[in-house]
């Protein structure tokens, strides 16, 4: 499917309970090619805990004596009842197999079923259909916004879509070695190039190769995404010395030639064409440019440095230039997160900045699959007691201590609003939206249940706020974090994917310093005795005690997130 029309589909999604009609591709399109199959998914009736759905199946293929239809519900949906096609719900999963009378379906020919479901919260059209395990709406056409490869291939619109996702098994030996860690240690979660050894592998541990074969070996017989992070630039992190990196301010041709020159050749290697593979392109680099340089309170002289000499624009426009050539890699950028990118001054910035690099050392917007937000961060996904429009004691929600003017109080919200400024600013009309749902769930106890007290705006948000950290600019460690929304495709329109790109259990940085020869320096904001600085306010850092340094497995916090996780385990 091209990336234009999906994103027509997830806005259709969305106004679905207005309008009561969301569609899927249909045949017309003109000028693309045809597709295997296609399906009509209309909500015809929706009220506030009910809806009632027509789906219509068209077959390109050859015809059929028998089929059966598979989707899964991003939400809470449950079908009730059915007509015309025999229903069946294992959790998100459904299944529309045909009844006795309308199980042939001639080439070009279309079937219809019906039926109805219960719901809460949203009722977002399914991301994904598969008719006999294939995959419908997508199609072999040219979209001028996902050109094909020069080798012939052609990138799909979700990679997620579809496909399962490696588990990478060091992480999950580590997570199935704790106390109830089996319970996710079969999740998917980031791979992270983050040295120049990484490459190979660091001290006896698996490489880029045996990764990739290891995802070959997962794969089997349908689609798999690898997820790497690419996470290496020369004067790395600028304004956070816990997670400081190899290569100095000025090494922009060793972060070349050593690093994304050796990482391009390896996912080029035709023996892993069949794999999608999703780069998560140098968090925290390009928002650091806007926020953390002068004349800004929080400017640091290393940022400064780095907007100087251009290292971090010309870097990542070097990645997503080599990376990006290879038809089944997919690159998203980091976005930062809305407690960081959230203010009116750092928005639009944030996506001009990013835009910059994807237009340097032949890099284009093309090359950028799409953006990703809350890397290795915290920030709640969705915000259920209050909304940035609502007000307590007479002041607006963003008058809040807490919101302190941002224009968003969640990252589902930021996000989508964050692809939005994006295609207005020239990237693809399709792109998408990763979220880090890692450790962002915030169960547990302290979870509120409701919203707060009225009488005054810091009440009503600190007692109903979702995200329970001291400051939303703290980072490292923090303490009460949960587990957040499982890895899962096409969660809410514009969104491909929520992912656990940080792994759980690998420290954000030390509680106090501990020589090594990573390059990984000492942050402040990981010493839970620190009183903090502009950046937060001067609050304390709410870090967890006794971490080790950044990367390494930090039993106590992976028993807290799996205490706190929410949806609870």
């Amino acid at each position: 499917m091209s990336r234009t029309r999906t994103a027509l589909l997830a806005a259709l999604a969305l106004v679905a309970g207005a309008s009561g009609t969301a569609l899927a591709v249909t045949p017309g399109d003109a000028g693309l090619a045809a597709v295997p199959c296609t399906v009509d998914y209309k909500v015809q009736n929706q009220w506030d805990t009910g809806f009632t759905a027509a789906v219509t199946i068209t077959n390109n293929t050859t015809a059929k004596s028998s089929w059966s239809l598979k989707w899964a519900y991003a939400g809470n949906q449950k079908v009730t009842s059915g007509w015309n096609a025999k229903i069946s719900q294992s959790g998100t999963a459904v299944t529309a197999a045909n009844e006795s009378y309308n199980g042939t379906l001639a080439t070009g020919g279309s079937v219809s079923f019906g039926f109805q479901g219960t719901y809460s919260g949203t009722n977002a059209v399914p991301a994904t259909f598969t008719l006999d395990g294939v995959t419908c709406n997508v199609d072999g056409g040219t979209d001028p916004t996902n050109p094909p490869d020069p080798g012939g291939g052609t990138k799909v619109d979700n990679p997620y879509a579809g496909a399962k996702v490696y588990v990478n098994p060091e992480w999950s030996a580590k997570a199935a070695a704790e106390p109830g860690g089996s319970r996710i240690s079969n999740q998917p979660t980031g791979v992270w190039l983050d040295r120049i050894a990484a490459i190979n592998g660091v001290n006896g541990g698996m490489g880029l190769r045996a990764h990739l074969d290891k995802a070959l070996e997962q794969k089997g017989s349908g689609e798999l995404v690898v997820q790497l992070v690419i996470y290496n630039l020369p004067g790395r992190d600028c304004a956070a010395l816990a997670s400081n990196g190899e290569l100095g301010a000025t090494e922009i041709d060793k972060y070349k030639t050593q690093y994304i020159d050796p990482i391009a050749a390896i996912l080029a290697d035709p023996k892993y064409a069949s794999l999608r593979i999703v780069n998560t392109i140098e968090i925290d680099s390009l928002p650091n440019l806007v926020t953390n340089v002068s004349p800004r309170a929080t400017a640091t002289a290393n940022c400064d440095t780095m907007k100087a000499n251009g290292n971090y624009i010309k870097g990542v426009g070097y990645a997503l230039n080599k990376l990006g050539d290879a038809p089944n890699v997919y690159n998203y950028v980091d976005a930062g997160h809305h407690g960081w990118i959230g203010w009116d001054d750092n928005f639009s910035a944030t996506v001009q900045t990013i835009k910059q690099a994807a237009t340097a050392e032949g890099a284009t917007v093309n090359d950028v699959q799409g953006f990703i937000t809350n890397t290795a961060n915290y920030s709640a996904l969705k915000e259920q007691y209050f909304t940035i429009n609502d007000s307590a004691g007479g002041k607006s929600v963003r008058e809040s201590k807490w919101v302190d003017w941002n224009r968003y109080t969640d990252e589902l919200s930021f996000a989508q609003a964050f692809r939005q400024e994006a295609v207005n600013q020239g990237f693809a009309s399709g792109v998408g939206m990763l979220i880090d749902t890692s450790r962002n769930g915030w169960g547990g106890t302290a979870r509120p249940t409701g919203p707060g007290a009225t009488t005054d705006v810091d009440t009503y948000v600190n007692g109903g706020r979702i995200d329970r950290r001291i400051h939303v600019g703290n980072w490292c460690n923090q303490s009460g974090a949960g587990l957040g929304e499982r890895p899962q495709a096409g969660p809410a329109a514009g969104i491909d994917a929520y992912v656990w790109i940080k792994p759980p259990g690998e420290s954000d940085g030390s509680s106090s310093a501990i020589a090594n020869d990573e390059g990984k320096g000492f942050d402040r904001m990981c010493d839970p005795t620190y009183t903090g600085n502009p950046r937060n306010n001067n609050n304390m850092s709410g870090a967890l005690p006794n971490a080790p340094l950044s990367g390494h497995w930090f039993s106590a916090q992976f028993q807290q997130l799996m205490q706190n996780a929410y949806p609870a385990l």
